[in-house]
């Protein structure tokens, strides 16, 4: 091999590095030929985006913005892994989930999953599930010292947990081949149901003791975040969760007999995954940080502090209208889970909001990881993310804010005080009622939803899945409030055979209307009111005849400012005198606003307007129940 020469020459020698007082400069011209004459950090701070948790995304990132040092993969604070070689020697566990209470059927997808890529199982066992006593016929013809098995068991995970140990047993499976996680997750069951099972805390204590001695693979509790995530929580708020319930898991633990390693041998993390990527890798980063830092103030071994992570794509993220969808949303989900260095990921199947998942959707589901790990290879490189200016300052910051609402809940007790008390449960609802409005005025978009609905797909169908635990915290979902419009279209549709209509009165050609045109069109859809569209609606006669043929009630105005100017105020006071209950003009009226409004144009319709509050009203104008 020939060695070059270290000549000391740089390509970029020539090219001065450019300042951020440049950068901003620049930003400051195009901000002023748009009206807005801002100079400075001010420029920078103008194209911002405005995250929870008091963080933002900021348009440039330097090596200025690098916190410090992240340290290295599967050493402290593991920042970038858990472990030295990351997932390059096989990636992430690919762990599918099973519901389904039939154990026969659940048998057969769980064969299928096994045979096709799926590494490891995450089994609903109880009244969610399958029965305890269905664990036998589940796990027929299952290598269960090849498959490690994850119970999910709510209230009844000590039956279950004794039930799979037994099966080990007779099965003749070595102590050090038995793998996977018990699940014992009372404190989950507090914050779903509201109500604390009395031993539970003891009995999942005696399972991990029982495991640190009989069989070191298994880990006996679940950290289980998703019942904070399902309830509207934001990032930070999940991570404090999940902090607090473990650090409560260390005092229950030691208090049983077992040390500070051993303990935290016994937790499994669990934690949401979005479709924001950058998000769930700085988040999934900032957990393990988090959790190193715990370990060494409780005095731990600094290799002890490595946190196990099972990441599932989010619930509250999918959707129950045109839920293709799902599929992109659950594959940028289980990219940044895999990314962030997640140890296990499950894909939820894109049809999870409808019921029970087909084979279809549990084959699409398992070969996302598949893809990813297989084709994209992206288990073969450590910690892909690391050394980016903007993720490592974006880990930095949400561990801030997630380690401030840890020591809030400490302060209030812990968590089981915290969500005894309330303040869980306060705080969550607070943060999801600020995100629900960004969601109604449609700043963050719902592709499928809340923009770009198809009123005419046909509905996906699915068997009813097991009741969920109730009775604590709430399960939120970002399509619910039009989700809720929509079912009121739907039975408009069934009780009359056609949807509540609106009128797009479409003024002038088609370069004039087209662009508001189309976003009335989607808002409306996104209420289940059918838009009828006519292209020649030019003057007040011809648009009231066209609204009068349409069959609707509503209309709404679509051109260009110009030609509003010309014709909105005539062609509305047409549309009245031919029965409209309410004329929108789809745009901002501007100096017009009061000539408008005389000529009979109700409301007014633009971008970042409360999309929900708007339909809801169109729809108990028109009557639909």
């Amino acid at each position: 091999m020939t060695v070059l020469p270290d000549d000391g020459l740089s390509l970029a020698a020539e090219f001065p590095d450019a300042t951020r007082e440049q950068w901003q400069s620049l930003v400051e011209g195009v901000l002023r030929k748009s009206g807005r004459d801002i100079s400075g950090p001010a420029a920078e701070d103008a194209l911002s985006t405005t995250l929870q948790d008091g963080l933002a995304t900021r348009p440039l990132y330097t090596a200025d913005d690098a916190p410090g040092d992240a340290g290295y993969p599967g050493f402290p604070p593991f920042t970038r892994g858990g472990r030295p070689a990351g997932g390059a020697v096989a990636g992430w566990d690919v762990r599918q989930r099973h519901t389904r209470p039939d154990p026969a059927r659940t048998n057969e997808a769980v064969l299928s999953d096994l045979e096709n890529g799926a590494t490891s199982l995450w089994l609903t066992v109880g009244a969610c599930g399958v029965p305890v006593s269905g664990l036998e016929t589940v796990l027929d013809g299952v290598y269960l010292d090849l498959a490690p098995v994850a119970l999910d068991a709510g209230d009844a995970f000590g039956p279950a947990a004794r039930e799979l140990l037994r099966l080990y047993r007779e099965r003749g499976v070595g102590r050090q081949d038995a793998r996977g996680t018990l699940g014992a997750d009372p404190v989950g069951q507090l914050a779903r149901t509201g109500r604390e099972t009395a031993g539970s805390t003891e009995e999942a204590a005696e399972l991990a003791a029982l495991c640190h001695r009989e069989y070191p693979g298994l880990r006996a509790v679940t950290v289980d975040a998703l019942p904070y995530h399902e309830a509207g929580a934001s990032d930070a708020q999940e991570l404090g969760c999940s902090l607090a319930t473990g650090v409560g898991w260390l005092r229950d633990l030691t208090a049983a007999g077992l040390s500070v390693e051993a303990a935290c041998g016994h937790l499994e993390f669990r934690y949401a995954a979005t479709a924001d990527q950058f998000l769930t890798i700085a988040k999934l980063r900032a957990a393990r940080r988090l959790w190193s830092r715990v370990a060494q103030v409780c005095g731990a071994d600094p290799a002890a502090g490595a946190q196990r992570q099972h990441a599932v794509t989010s619930s509250v993220m999918m959707t129950r209208r045109d839920p293709w969808v799902n599929m992109l949303r659950t594959t940028v989900a289980s990219l940044a889970a895999g990314v962030g260095g997640a140890d296990a990921v499950t894909v939820l199947p894109f049809d999870h909001a409808l019921g029970l998942p087909d084979a279809f959707a549990r084959r699409i589901a398992r070969n996302t990881s598949t893809i990813l790990l297989e084709e994209s290879h992206l288990g073969r490189v450590i910690d892909p993310a690391g050394g980016s200016w903007y993720v490592e300052r974006l880990t930095d910051e949400l561990a801030h804010a997630a380690w401030a609402w840890f020591q809030e809940i400490e302060r209030a007790g812990g968590q089981r005080a915290a969500l005894r008390d309330g303040l869980v449960g306060e705080r969550l609802a607070a943060t999801w009622e600020e995100r629900a409005g960004q969601l109604a005025r449609r700043r963050e978009p719902i592709t499928g939803v809340s923009e770009f609905p198809q009123l005419g797909q046909a509905p996906v169908e699915r068997d009813a899945a097991p009741a969920a635990p109730a009775g604590g915290l709430p399960t939120v979902r970002r399509d619910e409030a039009y989700e809720a419009l929509r079912a009121r279209s739907d039975a408009h549709l069934a009780a009359t055979g056609a949807r509540p209509r609106v009128f797009l009165a479409a003024l002038g050609p088609a370069a004039a209307h087209t662009a508001r045109a189309t976003f009335a069109a989607s808002l409306f859809q996104a209420g289940g009111i059918e838009p009828v569209h006519d292209p020649v609606s030019v003057d007040a006669s011809t648009a009231a005849d066209a609204f009068t043929r349409s069959g609707a009630t509503v209309a709404c105005l679509c051109s260009s400012d110009a030609l509003y100017a010309e014709r909105a105020a005539s062609v509305a006071e047409a549309l009245k005198s031919a029965g409209a209950r309410r004329v929108f003009l789809a745009g901002r009226p501007g100096e017009q606003r009061e000539t408008y409004l005389r000529a009979g144009v109700d409301e007014f319709v633009a971008a970042g307007g409360d999309a929900v509050a708007v339909l809801t009203s169109v729809l108990d104008r028109m009557g639909v129940a």
